[in-house]
Parts: structure tokens; sequence; C-alpha cells
């Protein structure tokens, strides 16, 4: 049970990538239809991205409590 915890905690890791995945596609798509907004879209990609990391990095720090505090 301790393991499947942990692996349940993990699937937010596979959230995080997948949304940043997107989330890059939809940058470049909107930097190739307005060029002049570069910067503004980087910035926000940016932010965007550092936030998805940081969900990430927390199911992950959940799941490795999970595993020695538990186990």
């Amino acid at each position: 049970m301790i393991a499947l915890g942990a692996g349940i905690a993990a699937l937010g890791c596979l959230g995080a990538g997948i949304s940043l995945g997107i989330a890059t596609a939809k940058a470049c798509d909107a930097c190739a239809r307005q060029p002049e907004a570069d910067s503004k879209i980087m910035k926000l990609l940016i932010l965007g991205g550092a936030l998805a990391e940081a969900t990430a990095i927390y199911s992950f720090v959940i799941g490795i409590l999970i595993i020695l505090f538990l186990g």
C-alpha cells in the first residue's frame, strides 16, 4: 500500500510534464502568430513553467515522505 501511495503521488510529476509540454506548444504557436508579443509570451511561459515544476517537486517530496516515514 505504501508503494501504491507513493506511485499515486508521483503522478503529479507526470501531470506537470504534460502541462508544461502543452504550454510550450501553445507559446510557440502564439509567437508564430504574433512575433511582436514574444517577450510577454516568454515571461508568461516561464512563470507557468515554474509553477508546473513546483507542483512536480511537491508531489515528488510527498512520495519520498510516504516511502520514508510510512515504510
